[in-house]
Formats: structure tokens, C-alpha cells, sequence
């Protein structure tokens, strides 16, 4: 193909264009031609900047459409995008010029799809939450004899339970209660499988979980029914839900959280083997210990027979014994002189009692006297009036009188 029969497109400028000049061009013709448009994807490279700005991609099964949204109309969500949420942006298609790129300009955002399960899941772990219901986390046995599983008796997790017990500890006993771990009947199966073990058996710990998927295939350990079933067991509780960085509400609510059934079982049951190694270095330790305490304490008692003969322990024991019997005398001492203390002091309170008795000043001639009916002692001569009844108490008996006039 000869210059003449090339392809010729005639420009708005003249002569050639530069790459900004059709930069510039193209962002006028895109941004005048294509209005506000939604956009549906999924959330891919999520960047939250220190700026405040968001810059993602939305992306499907064959494209994807770099994003931006700007601190002042981040300020208005409601939520926080995350990797892989399904999402409905509005906006408009902007050219980016110093790379080159067309980008949607996002003005709302809202989650559809899975990130309506997050919103839900985010608000009902809140909830729970603030109930206490992830607060009272139970010890785990360290020696269980009977493991009780809640799964799927077809699944693999099963399997992988079975074969690391057995590997590990071949004398615990598994206790399999078969459940659905995805559908719409999962979640009242799963609780009703815990509360059977606890009401049935005699497990020393609960494993609950099934192998990895989706968030949608794990929805049944996000209910509310299988947390609260969790955390009111009175067995404690692994969660073993096959996933390795998001968390379920079982896995809140369990005692606790394995990545996958497999790690639940490593986690549940010591390994027979590393046990008995432990046990053997430790006998080791002991009779190396003993050992040294012995040979110390021999070498010790060889010493003292040295240091001490027959005749230096018998003076040792003359004299502890002449230093007990002066502790009886001083003993015996300190007894007496307390005892002519006490009894002095005792002498002078019967004195002091003595001088303040009352009948004393009745024997020296004085007397009380008390008004009738109300016995008040009479100590004013305007307390009685003529004619009233008194009582006169002597140093010895009493008189019965009546008044026949006063005197102030």
C-alpha cells in the first residue's frame, strides 16, 4: 500500500497533533459525550490515601475501570469498601492527562450483593458484641478423652479431623454429630448438634466448622443463632471454619479459633509422641537433679563430721540447756512482778469504788429522796407540792412519807 492509498484522518488541528493536544482531545470528547452513568463491579485495589482520597478499580469477569473518589464526597458514606465487594458507583467518566487515563469520577457509592452481607454481618457482630456474648471465652482441656465434631459427615473436614487425632492421639475418642454446614437449614442444624453433644455426652471439647468457600457457603456460621448456641455451651468450643483471613461469628464466639478443621485438631489434641519425648527428657532432668542434690548434701553432712566431734556437740548442748534455765528464772521473775502490779492496781480501784458508793454518803447521814408515784429523785423543793407522797432512802431502809409543806 502506496502513501496515496493509506488511510487519512482529518484533524481539528492543523498539521500533526501532540500527545497532550489529543489527550486534551479525547477528554473533551468523552467528557462532553457520556453523561452521569452507574457502574456495577467489584471493589479491587482499594487504596484509602492520606490525602482522604480513594482510588480503586471496579473491575467483572473481562474489564476493569480505575476510580476515584474524592475526600469531600468520601466524607458521606455511610460504610467503608472493601476488597471484593460488590458495589454500585455513580459518577462521571473523567481523562486523567498526565497518564493518559480515563477514570470514573465517583460521586455515591453503595454496596450490593456481598457487600450487603458485610454491612449485615458488621451490624449484628456490634450487637452481639455490646451483649457480652464474645466476652466469656471458657479454657481448653489439655488432655481431652472425648472430642465431640458438628459437620458434615460427607465433607472433608471430617476427614482431616479423624486422620490428625488419630495421628496425634489414637486413645481419644471422636464423637461425630453429623450437620448441614450450608443452606437455609444449616444454621438451626449446627445448634441443634452443639446443644446435643452438651445434653447427650460427655465431650471435653466441641469442634464446629466445615472446610473453606465463599462468604455466601459460610453464612450459616455468621448467624446469630450459632454464636449465641456457642458462647452458651457449657462445653467449650473450637471453631473451625476453613478460612484463613476473614472471621466468622463463631469464630468470636467460640473459646477458640482455628484456621482450618485440620489446625482445630492440632490445636485440640497433643501429639502422643511429643508428649512422651517430653516426659522422658524430664525424667532425665529429674535424676540428673537428684543426683547433684545428692551428691551436694552427702558432701555437706562429710563436712559438718569434720567440724564437729562428739565432745564440741554435747558443750553446744550444755550450754543451750544453761541458757533455758536462765530464761526460766527471768521468766518466772517477770510472772511475780506482774502479779504485784496487777494486784496493786487492783487494791486501788477497790478503794476508789469503795469512796464512790453512795450508801458511804448515806452512812454519814445524808439520804435520798424519791417523789411517788414516778420514783424521780427529788433534788428541788418545787418539784413535789403538800400532800404528795415521797420515799426516804436511808443508810439502812426506808421511809414512806408525805408532805406537808416546802420551802424554797
Amino acid at each position: 500500500m502506496n502513501e496515496d492509498q493509506g488511510y487519512h484522518v482529518k484533524s481539528p488541528f492543523s498539521g500533526e497533533l501532540t500527545v497532550s493536544e489529543l489527550t486534551r482531545l479525547i477528554k473533551t470528547v468523552l467528557e462532553a459525550n457520556i453523561p452521569v452513568v452507574a457502574v456495577v463491579g467489584e471493589v479491587s485495589n482499594y487504596i484509602h490515601h492520606t490525602s482522604g482520597h480513594r482510588y480503586f478499580t471496579l473491575k467483572d469477569a473481562q474489564s476493569q475501570l480505575k476510580c476515584v473518589l474524592f475526600r469531600w464526597q468520601a466524607g458521606k458514606l455511610d460504610f467503608e469498601p472493601e476488597e471484593g465487594m460488590m458495589v454500585r458507583a455513580v459518577g462521571n467518566i473523567t481523562v486523567y492527562e498526565p497518564s493518559g487515563q480515563y477514570q470514573l469520577t465517583v460521586l455515591t457509592i453503595k454496596p450490593m450483593g456481598r457487600g450487603d452481607l458485610l454491612m449485615r454481618l458488621e451490624a449484628l457482630k456490634k450487637k452481639l458484641a455490646g451483649e457480652g456474648v464474645f466476652d466469656n471465652h471458657r479454657p481448653i482441656p489439655p488432655f481431652p478423652s472425648f472430642v465431640g465434631v458438628v459437620t458434615s459427615p460427607t465433607g472433608a473436614a471430617v476427614r482431616d479431623i479423624i486422620s490428625v487425632i488419630r495421628r496425634r492421639a489414637p486413645h481419644v475418642q471422636i464423637i461425630l454429630r453429623p450437620a448441614q454446614v450450608q443452606g437455609a437449614d444449616a444454621a438451626t442444624d449446627i445448634v441443634e448438634g452443639i446443644q446435643d453433644l452438651n445434653r447427650y455426652t460427655n465431650a471435653d471439647v466441641i469442634i464446629v466448622g466445615r472446610g473453606g468457600g465463599s462468604i455466601e457457603d459460610l453464612w450459616c456460621f455468621n448467624e446469630e443463632i450459632v454464636a449465641r448456641a456457642i458462647a452458651s455451651s457449657t462445653i467449650p468450643v473450637v471453631s473451625a471454619v476453613g478460612h484463613e483471613t476473614d472471621f466468622t461469628l463463631a469464630d468470636f464466639a467460640a473459646d477458640l479459633r482455628a484456621p482450618t478443621p485440620s489446625a482445630a485438631a492440632e490445636l485440640v489434641v497433643r501429639n502422643t509422641e511429643e508428649i512422651k519425648q517430653s516426659i522422658d527428657g524430664y525424667r532425665t532432668f529429674l535424676r540428673q537433679r537428684m543426683t547433684y542434690v545428692i551428691e551436694e548434701m552427702m558432701a555437706k553432712v562429710s563436712s559438718l563430721k569434720r567440724e564437729f566431734s562428739p565432745e564440741r556437740f554435747m558443750q553446744g548442748i550444755f550450754l543451750k540447756s544453761q541458757h533455758l534455765d536462765e530464761l526460766t528464772i527471768r521468766m518466772k521473775n517477770a510472772v511475780l512482778v506482774g502479779l504485784t502490779d496487777t494486784e496493786k492496781r487492783a487494791e486501788r480501784v477497790r478503794s476508789t469504788i469503795e469512796a464512790l458508793n453512795p450508801r458511804k454518803v448515806l452512812e454519814r447521814g445524808y439520804s435520798i429522796v424519791y417523789r411517788e408515784p414516778d420514783r424521780r429523785v427529788v433534788t428541788d423543793s418545787v418539784m413535789v407540792q403538800p400532800g404528795d407522797g415521797i420515799r426516804v432512802e436511808l443508810a439502812r431502809g426506808r421511809l414512806n412519807a408525805r408532805v406537808e409543806g416546802t420551802e424554797e
